[in-house]
């Protein structure tokens, strides 16, 4: 087969990609976006397994359906509180690959480079493109090798380390080891260094050397990085596995694969953007670690938390004319979307106005709330942004917190040596009641106190989400 079809096959594929990313950004066009992707996706694999360079077709074949069997496995099992914890083993896998494939690159360069003229006519796919190339572009070639290997390395510790403290398998705390940034500086020099080695020379070990220090940068960046920040963590990830994709594909000479790694590393550059934009922090400063800064000792909470049963909250719903329900990760963990879609209908049956608020970091993954209450099948039209709402709690007159806690800490703007301080928030203070289902007095992921828990418009409807809405259901008359 020759370049033709692969290639027109490749552009297809590409468009499916842009149309499929397009798709994702409104839940209403999602299902079909996520389609778009799955066929280019598909069209992408069956151009390659018949293109030029192809072969070893029963291997291919034969892992293809290996790793598809293990994806649909893992997929079924994965509960949508585990679709961070999944997403950024995804993003591991990615960075991994481009390890390896950067690695056979090396080996192929140097197989060809010991042929002589009449052998490198035989030569097909990506060693035909190696033999044809002059000293000029195999440097170049190395250098692009080299980046794909590097940012696959630090994707895939990175990855790994950003699941496990997603999981709760590694402390969700900033934590270096003695020396600090100066570790990652050391590491990141030393690979510069490897870089002008492995020009000059072409050897393994300077690729070799590079990539553990690559390794190391991954894995303690991101343990430096406290478990408030992973939703913007999770999203860099994913940028960092797209440029690495695009790196590789310029050294395979694959285009597909330069515009897709384009497409994921640039989407997830702005989305990791806009969340750090939502949390009033520098994408610098989340990478440097830790959550926020203090420059003194925060401002002491006074009060107390007052509790409220079931029935004082059912009362407060029936007579309300406007309610907003704010939902957080505690949600997630309850699985009580469900519940909540259900309490969500039978108070708009009742012809109250009934929406959703949603903080760009809620959760901890990107749109993790959206996706929750979309599977529920909660109207998406009730479904607001910050920025689309936040102005309208003074106007509401029951305000539902579900499992959320410092994207609606009035500390955020009280207090100027909050950890947050300055960090756009839910101002949920502001209207006239406020009831925040808890399973305890916990201070959240976080670990910083919340005033909210004490002012007195609010109460604290202790228990787990889903059985506390449950409970609220059989109330609303």
């Amino acid at each position: 087969m020759d370049y033709g079809f692969t290639t027109a096959a490749y552009v297809v594929a590409a468009v499916l990609f842009i149309l499929s990313l397009g798709g994702l950004s409104g839940q209403e066009s999602a299902k079909r976006a996520v389609w778009y992707g799955i066929v280019g996706m598909a069209l992408a694999v069956f151009a390659t397994l018949i293109g030029p360079g192809s072969g070893l077709w029963l291997l291919s074949v034969i892992l293809i359906a290996a790793g598809g069997a293990i994806g649909f496995m893992v997929a079924k099992r994965v509960q949508m509180t585990e679709m961070p914890q999944l997403v950024a083993a995804m993003h591991s896998l990615v960075g991994l690959a481009a390890v390896f494939v950067g690695f056979i690159a090396h080996i192929e360069m140097g197989r060809v480079a010991g042929m002589d003229d009449t052998a490198r006519k035989a030569l097909d796919g990506f060693a035909a493109l190696i033999a044809k190339k002059e000293p000029v572009e195999l440097a170049i070639l190395r250098v692009e090798l080299f980046l794909g290997v590097f940012i696959g390395a630090v994707t895939f510790t990175g990855s790994v380390i950003a699941y496990g403290k997603l999981a709760g398998k590694v402390t969700s705390s900033a934590t270096k080891l003695p020396g600090g940034h100066m570790l990652n500086a050391g590491a990141a020099i030393l690979s510069v260094i490897c870089l002008i080695w492995y020009c000059n020379t072409g050897g393994f070990f300077p690729l070799f050397l590079m990539t553990l220090a690559a390794l190391f940068i991954g894995y303690h960046l991101i343990m430096g990085i406290g478990g408030a920040d992973m939703p913007v963590v999770v999203s860099m990830l994913n940028s960092y596995s797209g440029w690495a994709a695009a790196a590789i594909g310029f050294s395979l000479g694959n285009d597909l694969l330069i515009v897709v790694g384009a497409l994921v590393g640039s989407s997830g550059a702005i989305l990791s953007y806009i969340m750090c934009k939502a949390m009033n922090r520098s994408f610098v400063s989340v990478i440097l670690g830790g959550f926020g800064g203090t420059t003194g000792p925060a401002m002491e909470v006074e009060g107390e938390q007052v509790a409220i049963e079931a029935d004082g909250v059912a009362a407060a719903l029936n007579d309300a004319d406007s309610v907003v329900i704010i939902p957080g990760y505690g949600m997630a963990v309850a699985q009580a979307q469900q519940a909540v879609s259900e309490l969500t209908k039978r108070l708009r049956d009742k012809g109250k106005n009934v929406r959703f608020a949603i903080h760009p970091v809620a959760g901890r993954l990107p749109g993790h709330m959206n996706v929750l209450l979309a599977e529920a099948r909660v109207p998406y039209d009730i479904v607001l942004e910050m920025d689309e709402i936040n102005d309208d709690f003074p106007e509401t007159d029951v305000v539902i917190v579900i499992g959320s806690n410092d994207i609606v800490n009035p500390a955020a703007q009280e207090d100027p040596n909050s950890p947050i301080a300055g960090m756009p928030v839910l101002e949920c203070w502001k209207a006239k009641q406020v009831f925040v289902s808890k399973r305890g007095q916990g201070t959240g992921y976080s670990g910083i106190e919340n005033p909210l828990f004490y002012k007195e418009n609010t109460r604290m409807f202790y228990g787990d989400a889903k059985e506390s809405v449950n409970k609220l259901l059989a109330m609303i008359d």
